[in-house]
């Protein structure tokens, strides 16, 4: 895991995915775009938040310490890399 200073340039509405983690079968899930401070050009990440976290909103702008994991799945022969924000607190 990483942590970082980072600005919120965008987050979608929370949905419901299925999951059996939770005694409903159900989670929330939200993605998150974040970017490294510095200037146009910084990296930028693409985020899924879950649970609570997810139904957290945050302003386009804020400015965040963000706790991101990072992880590789492989689907149908292909491999895809996931970007986690574990926690994330407006500074």
């Amino acid at each position: 895991m990483v942590t970082k200073i980072l600005k919120v340039v965008a987050q979608t509405e929370p949905v419901y995915v299925p999951s059996k983690k939770t005694d409903n079968g159900q989670l929330a899930k939200s993605m998150i775009r974040l970017k490294e401070l510095g200037g146009e050009f910084e990296d930028e990440y693409v985020c899924a938040m879950f649970g609570s976290l997810a139904l957290s909103r945050f302003a386009v702008g804020d400015m965040v310490i963000a706790t991101l994991r990072f992880q590789t799945h492989e689907s149908n022969g292909l491999h895809y890399q996931d970007v986690v924000a574990n926690d994330l607190k407006i500074i």
